[in-house]
């Protein structure tokens, strides 16, 4: 999957991202009967490997869409939250039952979880493993939109195209912005937000401002 990104990543033409899945999951999650003979060393590189993998996704500076078909959980949930945005059909079904099998999540889902969620939601389902039906879902802020199931990737594509007709390095630096920001904290977020602004400046920001000023769509280079 990485070797997929970093192809990914050097393609200029491509705007945005969409992963969903097929049949009643979105992603199985780990296999189990893989990882039920590893010690601690080898358990450990495994969640070094997939949250390598995942940060990579959430890097890129292209809008990673997740349409989100049915089951996604453990994994399937942690690269969920891995994407910028969750539209979910109404099988969609999230959770980390980690717990259950005496474990933590690996790819990163306790950090992942509380910083979408809050604390407070996080821990009631890191701790308990219940699942989280997508009406749920929708209403804690896991996910943003809930569309009936026939309409999921329709949608996911609509909103692809939406976010791709705006200023393309604005669209990648307030993805970066946003997300460094919220682990800088305020003071050095703002200052990162005063610097990505002015560097838009002089061109694709002076476009759109003069597009909006001619009455004209802006001509993104």
């Amino acid at each position: 999957m990485k070797i997929f990104l970093k192809e990914l990543e050097g393609d200029k033409n491509i705007r945005a991202l969409i992963i969903t899945g097929e049949g009643k999951a979105f992603v199985a999650g780990a296999d189990i009967a893989e990882m039920v003979n590893m010690n601690s060393e080898e358990a450990q590189q495994f969640s070094r490997t997939g949250q390598e993998i995942f940060s990579f996704l959430e890097n890129l500076d292209i809008p990673v869409i997740a349409a989100v078909n049915g089951f996604a959980l453990g994994g399937g949930c942690e690269l969920a939250m891995a994407c910028d945005i969750r539209i979910a059909s109404e099988y969609a079904r999230f959770g980390q039952p980690e717990v259950s099998l005496g474990l933590i999540p690996g790819y990163a889902g306790t950090q992942r979880m509380p910083r979408l969620l809050g604390m407070g939601n996080a821990l009631y389902y890191l701790m308990t493993g219940d699942q989280i039906k997508s009406d749920e879902a929708l209403r804690i802020g896991l996910v943003q939109k809930l569309v009936e199931h026939e309409s999921l990737i329709d949608e996911a594509f609509e909103l692809a195209k939406k976010i791709s007709s705006k200023g393309q390095k604005a669209v990648g630096k307030v993805k970066k912005t946003a997300r460094q920001g919220l682990e800088m904290g305020m003071t050095p977020g703002s200052e990162l937000e005063t610097k990505e602004f002015g560097s838009l400046f002089g061109n694709e920001g002076t476009e759109g401002m003069k597009a909006f000023l001619d009455k004209r769509k802006p001509n993104w280079k």
